[in-house]
């Protein structure tokens, strides 16, 4: 079994040790170009975000059997055609018992919202250039203020769970509402509107599927209360990314903060998207690259996750995966 993947950076050794256990692992990173060259003779793909597995990559890959990512989002992989080419894609949508033990996500949303509301990004940036004016930098409390959270799962009651440590109201909106019995210190809205309404500081935890693709768009982004903050670190496309810049352009929202962005991974993405080019020379946005799993706990688990998931797909089938 000839084993490709193409992430290896910080990989997890027992991972590694748990793939080699049944194929004949190559770790090595590839431009696109370079991967469509070397899938002929491949059976197994492991990858997190690296790149982008479309019609045109599945192509050039006559003996792939599966595609493996340690990621919950799979919207880097054409699963369609996986499908129809007889692939499988294994990943971490749908494991929710074991990702309850996965914290980083939401420790990083918790980061992003103080990091925003308390301007530490750019306060250090101007220690760094040797100034020392903390009036430039006067920020917001978040103790007394309305968290909002679209989303309740795994992450989401997480995010949750942190906002009572800072004194927080907390209101959230989800398709099953009945998570309300399930968290008593959450207020459940009963629309997506009243949610975004009434919250100071506004965080999306949803999956993205069709019913969410452009969840936040300009009219939801337009009912924001003024002032308030918004954080998103689920998928990009969730949101309207020229929709969320008016906002932030016309100061209609205080600021944002966005660990994942639409279009990520593609050719040119960094040079070319609006956001981005805006945060260079402004305060108010505050973007990462998709960091919200980098840690070192959550890598090591979810890789030897998906090797065992692997590995049992290929001596079992389907039906010990699930």
């Amino acid at each position: 079994m000839n084993i490709l993947n193409v992430d290896p950076y910080c990989y997890s050794q027992k991972a590694r040790q748990a793939l080699e256990s049944f194929g004949n692992v190559e770790e090595i990173v590839y431009s696109r170009s370079q991967l469509m060259e070397k899938l002929h003779n491949v059976d197994v793909l492991i990858l997190r975000f690296s790149h982008r597995i479309d019609q045109e990559v599945l192509d050039r890959a006559p003996m792939l059997k599966v595609i493996a990512t340690n990621a919950t989002g799979t919207d880097h992989i054409d699963l369609e055609y996986a499908e129809k080419r007889g692939v499988e894609v294994i990943s971490l949508k749908g494991e929710y018992e074991f990702l309850r033990n996965i914290h980083a996500t939401a420790e990083l949303t918790w980061g992003l919202i103080l990091a925003g509301i308390r301007k530490i990004p750019t306060a250090f940036d101007s220690v760094k250039q040797r100034e020392w004016d903390r009036n430039r930098f006067l920020g917001n409390e978040l103790f007394g203020q309305r968290l909002g959270i679209i989303g309740l799962g795994r992450i989401g009651e997480k995010v949750a769970n942190y906002a009572q440590a800072f004194g927080m109201d907390v209101i959230a909106y989800d398709v099953m509402p009945e998570k309300a019995l399930k968290y008593p210190f959450v207020s459940m809205c009963s629309s997506l509107i009243e949610c975004i309404e009434k919250s100071d500081i506004l965080s999306i935890h949803v999956p993205l599927n069709d019913e969410t693709n452009k969840l936040i768009g300009r009219n939801e982004i337009s009912l924001m209360k003024k002032n308030s903050f918004f954080v998103n670190t689920s998928r990009g496309a969730i949101v309207d990314d020229e929709a969320l810049l008016d906002a932030l352009t016309t100061n209609h929202i205080a600021g944002a903060a966005l660990d994942v962005l639409e279009g990520e991974g593609v050719d040119g993405f960094v040079q070319h998207n609006n956001l981005i080019r805006y945060a260079r020379n402004n305060d108010n946005l505050l973007i990462t690259p998709h960091i919200g799993g980098v840690t070192f706990q959550s890598w090591e688990k979810t890789e030897l996750f998906i090797a065992e998931k692997v590995k049992q797909y290929l001596q079992y089938g389907r039906d010990k995966t699930e």
